[in-house]
């Protein structure tokens, strides 16, 4: 199985009008598109401006097909009018030698990966109710050479305990295509309730514990200095945790 991420921002404005797209233009053509088993449309639960579309396909070659067809750009340049304009500028000369000032569109994100292990393989995509439900996601930087390791907790032990766990429907270990030392673990909750009350009743530190020393050279030198110091120092290869809120998306299985 394969999984694309789409991120952008929106306008103060742009959720329900993009919302309403999504729902009237892209997920029909997606249902209409060879492989694609899955696609939502979520909000950044700290930022509520971003948003992520999250789609699931059966393959890398379907889901490359989709974008070589152009349907992937006629969907993203319809959607363009609700996307944030971004900070920065552009400054012209006219014909007429005035100066001309315009703000640069932020573009979507476009990140693509490979799934490695899936909570239930018969049943690869979500069904059922699917809004206000809520997407965790946790990228980690392994130590070269780990991710097979990885691969094998994730699955002997990390997905057993997320099937036992309350509200928690779906979980994915992913790779990006690239194939660097970065692992993502997608989950996805009955509610954020459920979610919250996973990482806040400890199950969450428990299972990062069993994997901590896979976890990059940068990374260990981080957990001694915060054992030293009885602090939190931060570095780039710090564990990434974010939240999503699914605002709208189908099952195309």
């Amino acid at each position: 199985m394969y999984m694309r991420l789409v991120n952008t921002k929106l306008k103060p404005d742009g959720l329900e009008r993009m919302k309403s797209y999504y729902n009237e233009e892209i997920l029909p053509s997606l249902q209409q598109t060879a492989g694609c088993l899955y696609a939502s449309l979520m909000q950044n639960a700290l930022q509520p401006e971003e948003i992520l579309s999250m789609t699931l396909w059966d393959s890398q070659s379907n889901a490359d097909l989709y974008e070589q067809s152009g349907l992937f750009g006629r969907l993203m340049e319809g959607a363009k009018p609700f996307f944030a304009e971004s900070s920065e500028w552009r400054i012209q000369l006219t014909k007429d030698m005035t100066l001309e000032y315009a703000p640069i569109p932020d573009d979507p994100t476009v990140s693509s990966f490979n799934v490695s292990v899936a909570s239930d393989t018969e049943k690869l995509a979500p069904k059922g109710k699917l809004f206000n439900m809520y997407l965790r996601i946790v990228s980690v930087k392994l130590k070269p050479g780990k991710l097979e390791e990885y691969k094998r907790v994730y699955e002997s032990e990390i997905i057993p305990a997320l099937r036992a766990t309350k509200g928690c429907r779906h979980a994915y270990l992913t790779t990006p295509k690239t194939g660097n030392n970065e692992a993502t673990s997608v989950t996805l909750w009955e509610s954020r309730v459920d979610a919250d009350a996973y990482e806040q009743g400890g199950l969450f530190a428990q299972l990062l514990e069993k994997t901590k020393h896979l976890y990059s050279e940068l990374f260990q030198w981080k957990m001694h200095l915060d054992n030293l110091h009885r602090g939190q120092a931060a570095t780039s290869e710090d564990v990434q945790v974010h939240g999503y809120t699914v605002v709208t998306g189908r099952s195309f299985q």
